[in-house]
C-alpha cells in the first residue's frame, strides 16, 4: 500500500458516533482563574463573575472540535457573550464568533434585532427565543462545535443549529466565521453575570479503524492513557490523554519529550496533530526551497514575523533525525538537523526542506505520514508530499519514536504505525 493511501483509510466518521464516548474535563477549577486570561472578572462562591470592568476573559488554550457545557446566571437586563474560535485579538464578535448571552425578558432589549437575543450568532444567525430561565436562576448551556457544524442547546432544548460554511458564503466579509479553531471566551460589557461548572469534551479527528487495521497498522496511542510511552517527569503532568487526544500542556521546564517503549526499524507512521495554544511573535529566517536562508538587500538574513510554535517527531531515538512540526515559513516536515548541517551536501539540504507549506491554519488538525526505510525518509502532510526519499546518513538502524516538547501546547491523535 502506498503511504498516501492511509489518508483515505483514516476517513472521517460521523461526529455523533464520537460523542458516544463523551469525557468532560473542567476548564474552570472553581477557585481561581488559572488557565484563563483577561480583565474584569473575579471568582466568587465557586463561580466566575463579570464585574463592571469586565471585558474579554479567554482560555489560554485553543480548541477545534469540542462540546462545551456550562451554567450561567443572569441579572436583570444583563448582556455578555460566548466567544468561539476567538484568535486572541480584536472584537470577538468579528475576529471570532459571538453567541449572545442576554436577558431576553428585559424591557430595554425588546427592540433588538433577531440575531441579538440569547444564543444567537451575533450579526449572523438568530436562535430560537425559548428555554431561557428568568434572571436570578441558573441556566445550563451546551455548545457543540465540529468543523462547520455548530449547535447550541439551552436547558436541554435545541435553540440553534448552523453550518458555518454556508453562513460564511452569505457573509464573506466576516472573518471570524471562516475560522475553525481558537480560544473560548466570555465577552463582557461590564454587566454582572455568573458562570460555573465550565467543562469541555474535546473530540479527536476520528479514524476508520477497521480499514487501518486491515492495512497492517497498529495503534500506538490508545486514546485513554500513556500506556506504551515513557518520559522523564518534572513532577507536573505535562503529558496526558483525554478522549482520544494526547496533549502536552505547553508548560516549559526540563526536557520531557515522550518516547515509545518499543523500538522500530523500517516503518510507516500516521498521526494527527494540532497546536493547542498561542505562541509568541518572533522574527525567524525565511527558508528558500533549496534549504538556504534568504538574504536581504543589506546582506543579512531576511526575517519574517511568525507565531513561534515548535515540536517534532524523533525517528529511531535520534534527535537530529527529527521531522519538524512548526510555524516557520517553510512549513512542517522539515528535517532541521540535516538542513542546517554544514557537512551535508546542497542536494540533501534541499531534500530536507518541504516542497511546499501545507499546514492548515494554526489550531486546526493536520494529518501527517512518515515513511522510514533504511536511511531514507519521506513525509506527506495533509495529502501532499513534502519530503521525498531523503537519505539521513547518521540515522540509527533502530530506535524508539519520540514526540518533542518544545514549550508550546500541542495535541496528537490517531497515532498508528506499520512495521515494514
Amino acid at each position: 500500500m502506498k503511504t498516501t493511501a492511509i489518508i483515505t483509510l483514516l476517513a472521517l466518521s460521523t461526529f455523533a458516533s464520537a460523542l458516544e464516548k463523551e469525557k468532560f474535563r473542567p476548564l474552570f477549577n472553581g477557585k481561581d482563574l488559572t488557565g484563563w486570561t483577561g480583565e474584569g472578572y473575579v471568582v466568587e462562591d465557586g463561580s466566575i463573575v463579570c464585574t463592571p470592568n469586565g471585558k474579554n476573559l479567554a482560555t489560554e488554550a485553543t480548541f477545534a472540535a469540542y462540546i462545551l457545557d456550562f451554567d450561567f446566571k443572569l441579572e436583570p437586563g444583563t448582556n455578555n457573550g460566548l466567544g468561539i474560535h476567538y484568535p486572541g485579538f480584536g472584537d470577538g464578535a468579528y475576529t471570532g464568533m459571538e453567541l449572545q448571552i442576554l436577558d431576553n425578558y428585559a424591557d430595554k432589549w425588546k427592540d433588538l434585532k433577531d440575531y441579538q437575543f440569547h444564543g444567537s450568532m451575533y450579526t449572523l444567525l438568530p436562535a430560537k427565543k425559548e428555554a431561557l430561565k428568568p434572571a436570578g436562576e441558573w441556566n445550563n448551556q451546551r455548545v457543540v462545535v465540529e468543523g462547520p457544524i455548530l449547535k447550541v442547546a439551552l436547558n436541554g432544548k435545541s435553540i440553534l443549529e448552523a453550518n458555518l460554511d454556508e453562513i460564511s458564503e452569505k457573509h464573506p466579509k466576516h472573518e471570524g466565521v471562516k475560522r475553525r479553531s481558537g480560544q473560548i471566551a466570555f465577552l463582557g460589557h461590564g454587566d454582572k453575570i455568573s458562570f460555573r461548572n465550565i467543562n469541555i469534551c474535546e473530540v479527536a479527528p476520528p479514524a476508520y479503524e477497521k480499514a487501518v487495521k486491515g492495512a497492517g497498522y497498529k495503534q500506538i496511542f490508545n486514546g485513554a492513557d500513556l500506556a506504551g510511552w515513557k518520559y522523564k517527569s518534572s513532577g507536573e503532568p505535562n503529558w496526558f490523554a483525554t478522549n482520544g487526544i494526547l496533549k502536552h500542556t505547553g508548560k516549559k521546564g526540563e526536557i520531557n519529550d515522550l518516547w515509545t517503549e518499543e523500538s522500530y526499524k523500517d516503518f510507516t507512521m500516521v498521526l494527527d496533530w494540532r497546536w493547542a495554544g498561542m505562541g509568541e511573535k518572533k522574527a525567524q529566517p525565511v527558508i528558500l526551497p533549496d534549504g538556504t536562508e534568504k538574504i536581504g538587500p543589506d546582506g543579512k538574513n531576511e526575517l519574517a514575523e511568525i507565531e513561534e510554535l515548535d515540536s517534532g517527531v524523533y525517528l529511531r531515538g535520534n534527535s537530529k533525525s527529527q521531522i519538524n512540526l512548526w510555524n516557520w515559513t517553510c512549513g512542517s516536515g522539515e528535517i532541521y538537523g540535516y538542513r542546517t548541517d554544514g557537512k551535508q551536501s546542497p542536494e540533501v539540504k534541499a531534500a530536507c526542506t518541504p516542497k511546499r507549506k501545507t499546514d492548515f491554519p494554526v489550531g486546526e488538525w493536520n494529518r501527517m505520514t512518515i515513511t522510514v526505510k533504511g536511511q531514507q525518509v519521506s513525509v506527506t502532510m495533509n495529502g501532499h508530499s513534502v519530503i521525498e526519499n531523503v537519505t539521513l546518513n547518521e540515522m540509527p538502524a533502530e530506535g524508539p519514536i519520540g514526540l518533542q516538547h518544545h514549550g508550546q501546547a500541542i495535541d496528537f491523535a490517531n497515532i498508528w504505525v506499520k512495521r515494514d
